[in-house]
């Protein structure tokens, strides 16, 4: 539907040039959203069978634990960042990653904000512009963003696009509108009485929020971010399963049109469509990797046993490898607590089966990796 522009422009005056900054309207859209209600319950059912698999997995926490890796990382390649699931594993291994240190500590922070913001809201911190500001705050205090006021709501003018404002894709608010905007999105997401069904909120929220543009940096992650923290503090989701990011990447020119069509002609139906076909997608994909994940565990366990004596030292590898994906002798024979030629003895018969592989070619410091685990769950994570 072309509703017309979803806001106003206005014109800026700078020492150099002029420009139009557009400011958006509150939400909810006038008129409603027409939403396609088959679409919209297929998605539903989609998030919740991805719900459900916390409670079909043998250990979800380990699931869950890497997932919110792998979205960190695509998150941010959609930022331009270059570093792989592999390099933050290595980074967090306090071993260098093969990617500039500051694109690493960006993937690494996406996690520690992530996490940050899920704590808030379990211990009952409402999702609100105060809890967008600490989590804003973790995800830029190092790395490139960390000069971009981590934090703090811009108190200057922003662009998407081009060199300058006057030749910009898009221009967001002024500063001076910056927090009556965001107040007015804040009110959306504790729509009371009126209720918005939840994922057209996530749809229209993330829109809004990319539209407003608070931040100098970040903008891109945070209104991600918000996706899944809806989700869960509305109850849809009892873990933080669901991330669009491979989605959006994959198709990154269709989701920028998207959003600028829906600020310039206010065609939220073909922006909500596409959100939802990516639910979808995006939860079916998360349940497949789940599963294709348990039977590769299941398997190798099964070939282990047939090792006879050695198989309890191996299979005791082999348990570490799920949470460690990553693994150094040292580390692995402290954490284990079993001696360091055990270790290596145990790594000798796993990657006689294929299920450890040496990276680095060295005699002395090697470390192994759980080849087939970590290309299920570096899928779609290859830089741009």
């Amino acid at each position: 539907m072309n509703r017309g522009p979803q806001g106003k422009l206005v014109r800026q005056t700078t020492a150099s040039e002029d420009f139009e900054a557009f400011i958006p309207f509150a939400l909810p859209p006038e008129p409603p959203v027409e939403i396609d209600l088959d679409l919209l319950e297929k998605a539903n059912r989609a998030v919740g069978r991805l719900d459900a698999l916390t409670l079909l997995l043998p250990d979800s926490s380990l699931f869950l634990y890497f997932y919110i890796r792998k979205e960190a990382v695509l998150s941010s390649q959609i930022e331009g960042t270059q570093s792989s699931l592999s390099d933050l594993l290595l980074h967090e291994y306090d071993k260098a990653p093969g990617v500039p240190i500051h694109d690493v500590q960006e993937v690494s922070q996406y996690v520690a904000a992530l996490n940050h913001g899920l704590e808030r809201l379990r211990g009952g911190f409402p999702l609100s512009l105060r809890l967008i500001r600490e989590i804003h705050e973790i995800l830029l205090s190092k790395g490139r963003g960390s000069t971009r006021t981590p934090g703090e709501f811009r108190r200057s003018q922003n662009w998407i696009g081009g060199t300058r404002p006057s030749n910009a894709l898009f221009v967001p608010p002024p500063p001076e509108e910056v927090m009556r905007c965001m107040g007015d999105l804040e009110k959306f997401l504790h729509d009371q009485p009126v209720r918005t069904p939840l994922l057209l909120k996530a749809a229209l929220t993330h829109v809004q929020f990319e539209t407003i543009h608070p931040f100098l940096d970040g903008n891109g992650r945070l209104g991600r971010l918000l996706i899944t923290f809806l989700l869960c503090v509305e109850g849809a989701l009892s873990e933080p399963l669901l991330y669009v990011s491979l989605y959006f990447k994959e198709n990154r020119d269709t989701y920028y049109h998207l959003l600028q069509r829906v600020r310039v002609e206010g065609d939220w139906e073909a922006w909500v469509t596409f959100f939802l076909e990516g639910v979808i997608e995006t939860s079916e994909q998360a349940v497949r990797t789940a599963q294709r994940i348990t039977h590769l565990f299941v398997n190798d366990r099964i070939r282990i046993e047939k090792m006879g004596q050695a198989a309890g030292n191996v299979a005791r590898i082999h348990t570490y490898l799920q949470r460690n994906p990553v693994l150094e002798i040292p580390r692995a024979a402290a954490e284990i607590g079993i001696s360091q030629p055990t270790v290596t003895s145990a790594l000798k018969r796993l990657g006689e089966i294929g299920v450890v592989k040496e990276i680095t070619g060295k005699a002395r410091e090697r470390i192994y990796v759980y080849k087939d685990y970590l290309d299920i769950l570096g899928e779609g994570t290859q830089p741009l």
